[in-house]
Order: structure tokens, then C-alpha cells, then sequence
């Protein structure tokens, strides 16, 4: 079981002073968080990617390039890589020269984009986001995978001989999430190719995601990767924490109001009832957390957001303090022993094993 924290590098006025971080601050601010989340014990940070204000998320691999070279073990993933909007042929490329420079450190989580302005600026069609998903991924997927590819399809030139360099780090791609708030087509994707499915579960109750859970989980067996509780699934999560539940109340407030994810709605004691965000001491969160397994099943993986809203980086870093200390043993203890056999480690890049590359190569082939 992976725990480990995701950002999506908002550029938000600190409800407090009214100002907001420069750029600079918040790219920098984010590297300090994931340097603290590797000195707590986590095992994942991960970016997303935007491509508008008030992000500064627009580049995932240079940013996490620059944490492999502050870290040593940790995981650095994406929370979001565009694949209808970014051309496979340079997300193969980039994220394997990540791959190389971070020894192996990084897995990507596949999205299509919540954002619809974004298609046209990068001369995509948002009406054909789901089909763009399918086949971009299906490019990408050979190119990680065949030396020499030829390959033809509606989206983008074609491509004769092509090799894409550098190859993957001794010769095993990048573990690939696939996530989707409401697409059953991006669950049965993930599923075909036996990588992992990750849910939001953040802006809608978590009863919302479970549908798609159960669909990659029942495709994930059909397809011969595994039983359906053998299947990779990952889960997300807001938490902000304080020794006890009336400080965390009083000082995550302000953020709450103030979040481009949650803020502008519904009050925080409503969202907390009806999402996964928590707010309050340790045991609260643990005692939450702990109920998303009754919605998702045993999962590998969870991911929780706390740096947005404006938060200033001091009272994110003690949050992640209280997480280290006193909140991720405990789940360890809790979920890494209820853990089905044979579940895939995803944590590293030499824990993906020959049989399943097998695997991958025999999907790419009936798909042509």
C-alpha cells in the first residue's frame, strides 16, 4: 500500500494577507513538499498538469526532474498527464528521460482534462476527448514498447519506422494510471491493458466513483490480468490536520472558502459529509480513510491533496508532519495486511515483472 500526496499547483491569494505566492515561490514551495513528504516516510508525490491560471503546473516533467535530482526514493508521478491534448510520441520521450534521470521514480496518471478550453489551444477537439484518450494511449503504449513502430490513426500524422528515444529504463516503461471522474470508457481502458485506476474521489460523494471502480475491476479479470480484486486501484483524498479536530476546524476554514477545488459552494461541513475531504485530528482522518475501503475495495494506492486554497508552505509542512508521525502507520497497519496476494507493487520500476510486459506486448498486437 502506497500513501503519498498530490498538488495542483494553484496560485491562490493567502486568505490571510490577500496575497498570493509569486510563481516562483509556488513552483518552489511545491519541491519543498515533496523533499518533506520522502523525510516523513511517503511514497508518492505527484503534480498535476494545467495549462491556465491560477496554475503553474504546466510542465510536469521539468518539475519533477528537478525533485529527482532533491530526493532519493520517493516516487514522482503525475496526478494529471493530458493524453488527448499532448502528442504521445513526446510524452514517450519525456517521461523516459525522467525515467533515466530518476532512476527509475516515476509512473504517470492519464487524464483527459476537465478543462475545455484547453483542446483548441493545442489544436484538439474537446467533443473528441474520449477518442483521442483511446487512441493517443494506444500510440503511446507501443511506442514504450517496439523498437521500430509504423502506425497510422485519425489524430496525428502517421509514422513510418519510428523509434522513440531514449528507450525505457531497462526496457520496462513507466507504470500508467489511467483516471477518470465519470468515463466508464477510461475504466474498461485502463482495464484492457492491466494498468491501474485511479479515482478522484474528491469533489463528489464517494459513492459517485464506485461504478467505475467495479466496471475496471470485473473488466480487469475479463481481460485475464488477474482476479477483480488482483486489480490496481488507486484513491484520492483532502485532509488538513491538527492535534485536535476544533484547531483543524478553525485553521483550515479560511483555505476551504478559499480553494479553487472546493471553496465557493457548499459550506465545509456539508462537504466533508457528502466527499473524502477531512479535517480534523489524526484519528479523524484515519477513521475516514479507513471507510474508503468499503466503497473501493482493498486498493494500492492513496493520494491526498493538502497545499491548496493559499495555505502558506509552513502550514502545509506541519500537516505533513502530523501525516508522517501520526496518520500513515497507522493505515499501514490497518490496510498493507487486508492487501489481496498478487496484487502488482507498483512502487518501483524493477517491481513490474517480465510476465506482465508479456502481457502488455500480446494486448498491442490484438489491437492493430
Amino acid at each position: 500500500m502506497q500513501f503519498g500526496l498530490f498538488s495542483i499547483g494553484d496560485v491562490t491569494p493567502d486568505p490571510a494577507t490577500g496575497r498570493p505566492p509569486t510563481e516562483q515561490d509556488r513552483l518552489k514551495a511545491m519541491v519543498t513538499i515533496a523533499v518533506k513528504a520522502e523525510e516523513v516516510g511517503l511514497d508518492v508525490f505527484a503534480t498535476g498538469e494545467h495549462h491556465s491560471p491560477p496554475f503553474v503546473s504546466s510542465s510536469p516533467t521539468t518539475l519533477l526532474s528537478y525533485m529527482a535530482a532533491r530526493t532519493s526514493r520517493i516516487v514522482l508521478s503525475t496526478a494529471t498527464t493530458l493524453i488527448t491534448t499532448n502528442d504521445p510520441v513526446k510524452v514517450a520521450e519525456d517521461y523516459a528521460v525522467l525515467q533515466h534521470l530518476a532512476d527509475g521514480r516515476v509512473d504517470l496518471m492519464l487524464g483527459r482534462g476537465n478543462a475545455g478550453p484547453v483542446y483548441p489551444w493545442f489544436g484538439k477537439d474537446v467533443r473528441q476527448g474520449i477518442p483521442l484518450a483511446i487512441e493517443n494511449y494506444a500510440l503511446l503504449h507501443r511506442l514504450w514498447r517496439e523498437e521500430v513502430v509504423d502506425w497510422s490513426g485519425r489524430f496525428r500524422t502517421p509514422l513510418q519506422s519510428f523509434t522513440a528515444v531514449p528507450r525505457p529504463l531497462g526496457g520496462t516503461p513507466p507504470f500508467v494510471w489511467h483516471g477518470s471522474v465519470r468515463s466508464p470508457e477510461i475504466a474498461e481502458q485502463a482495464a484492457r491493458y492491466g494498468d491501474g485506476f485511479f479515482v478522484n474521489n474528491l469533489f463528489a460523494p464517494t459513492y459517485h466513483f464506485r461504478r467505475l471502480v467495479s466496471i475496471y475491476r470485473e473488466r480487469y479479470a475479463h481481460y485475464g490480468h488477474g482476479t477483480e480484486g488482483q486489480a490496481i486501484v488507486g484513491v484520492g483524498g483532502m485532509v488538513f490536520v491538527r492535534r485536535n479536530s476544533q484547531d483543524a476546524v478553525r485553521d483550515y476554514r479560511p483555505y476551504f472558502d478559499n480553494s479553487p477545488l472546493s471553496g465557493h459552494g457548499s459550506t465545509m461541513e456539508d462537504y466533508m459529509e457528502r466527499t473524502s475531504l477531512t479535517v480534523g485530528s489524526p484519528q479523524q482522518v484515519i477513521d475516514k480513510t479507513l471507510t474508503f475501503r468499503e466503497h473501493y475495495g482493498d486498493y494500492s494506492r492513496q493520494l491526498f491533496h493538502l497545499d491548496g486554497g493559499g495555505m502558506p508552505l509552513k502550514a502545509v509542512l506541519e500537516t505533513l508532519d502530523l501525516l508522517g508521525e501520526e496518520v500513515i502507520p497507522v493505515l499501514r497497519r490497518e490496510l498493507g495486511p487486508l492487501r489481496p496476494a498478487g496484487v502488482p507493487d507498483v512502487s518501483a520500476h524493477a517491481s513490474l515483472p517480465v510476465a506482465r510486459r508479456t502481457k502488455h506486448t500480446d494486448v498491442d498486437r490484438r489491437a492493430r
